[in-house]
């Protein structure tokens, strides 16, 4: 199966990039989101210094993947938690999605779930915005524009402050703020609304569902970002609100119609989906001798993401009994303690070449959380899926993989 992505998207996606690269020595100033969000803004701001742009990265100096790199240099702030705190609300966050709870009492229970990690976040921005040390530094080193993930607005905020031109990179958000921030039109009649999981085919309940579904999304939005807008208004000594903030800027949207359904757009929105998306790397000697050991039946590729580390052992038991199953071999990407049924067909390993693998021949399945980096890997290296949503955007990720014919996908969350 072919890669589905058209080679001619990506430098259509990358279009700022080639603008931006045609005046070396610009000053860029990247304001990013620590976890998952930061995978993608990486590969961008390193293709920019390779450009010969001058990059500094702002960083909460506590934090768990904005580490040092060649490509930028590193400017850090003081935040009110430590490392020990951070990853425990992290690991909080990954295994709280599956206790158990009743249909009515799971949205409460993800909204309570999410909220772990955003109010780490919020903490960070109110630090960095009430840091006079890390203001100086940026108003003295005149900057001539930003980029930043628009989920969390602190570097929205930062924009305005500093009177820069800015860039969004952004994926999705349960307030669908590409909608509300970003001016576009949103029909409730074929745009379905996150956690739905519906498709642009939708019944008359659905419709109505998703109606209400949307009417929620106003009140989330304003449960989650008014206490910015405040921070907003404090900094820049008068009354802000954020959909004024973000006029002015493009959005670069993680999207791709092969993933996504119809919808409007706006004339500051560019498509960049897939663009983690490489050509298969050689196989270190470990891996390799895996896969040469799987013999006629193959591997099979298994990782639940960066954000969770561990399952119960009840849940990992059960998944580690029906691995043992198949006949294909099983790259099983763990962190956790040890499954004690663990079959001799599944491997447990820290960290896998996960696209290295799914490039493979030999790659017969690919098993994911649905998380918007390994899907698009998925497709692109035309490997069949098989979708254990767990949270976020995952379960709207997977139905529209199943829409496409991709993948089936499994509830592990019972």
């Amino acid at each position: 199966m072919a890669c589905l992505l058209p080679a001619a998207r990506l430098p259509a996606g990358f279009l700022f990039l080639v603008l931006w690269g045609s005046v070396l020595g610009d000053k860029l100033l990247v304001v990013p989101q620590d976890g998952s969000h930061w995978l993608s803004m990486k590969e961008i701001v390193e293709h920019l210094s390779e450009r010969g742009h001058d990059i500094v990265v702002l960083v909460p100096e506590v934090n768990l993947l904005l580490g040092e790199s060649k490509y930028y240099r590193r400017k850090s702030f003081p935040v009110p938690y430590n490392l020990e705190e951070l990853r425990t609300r992290y690991r909080s966050f990954g295994n709280n999605h599956f206790a158990a709870s009743s249909p009515l009492m799971a949205p409460l229970r993800e909204y309570r779930n999410n909220m772990i990690v955003i109010d780490m976040c919020f903490f960070s921005c109110q630090s960095l915005l009430k840091d006079s040390a890390t203001l100086s530094f940026l108003r003295e080193n005149q900057f001539d524009a930003l980029f930043t993930d628009p989920a969390m607005p602190c570097g929205v905020i930062l924009a305005e402050y500093l009177k820069l031109p800015s860039v969004y990179l952004f994926r999705g958000f349960p307030c669908s703020l590409e909608h509300m921030l970003g001016q576009s039109p949103s029909p409730v009649s074929y745009v379905p609304r996150f956690y739905t999981k519906f498709s642009d085919h939708m019944t008359f309940p659905q419709r109505l569902a998703n109606f209400i579904a949307n009417i929620l999304e106003n009140y989330l939005y304003h449960c989650l970002y008014s206490k910015y807008e405040i921070l907003a208004s404090d900094l820049l000594k008068r009354d802000v609100s954020l959909p004024a903030l973000h006029q002015n800027s493009l959005w670069l949207l993680r999207y791709d119609f092969v993933f996504e359904y119809p919808r409007p757009v706006m004339p500051n929105m560019i498509f960049i989906g897939g663009t983690n998306c490489k050509k298969k790397g050689n196989l270190s000697q470990e891996f390799e001798a895996y896969v040469n050991a799987s013999g006629e039946h193959g591997i099979v590729v298994f990782s639940l993401g960066s954000m969770v580390s561990e399952i119960p052992e009840k849940k990992a038991m059960e998944i580690a009994e029906a691995l043992g199953r198949i006949p294909q071999t099983v790259l099983w990407r763990y962190t956790g303690t040890r499954p004690s049924n663990l079959a001799k067909n599944t491997i447990l390993v820290k960290w896998l070449p996960q696209n290295d693998l799914l490039g493979h021949p030999k790659a017969r399945a690919f098993i994911t959380h649905s998380g918007s980096h390994g899907i698009y890997e998925g497709i692109c290296n035309g490997v069949p899926m098989v979708m254990m949503p767990l949270f976020g955007d995952q379960m709207d990720n997977a139905k529209r993989m199943e829409t496409r014919g991709a993948g089936v996908t499994l509830n592990v969350l019972k």
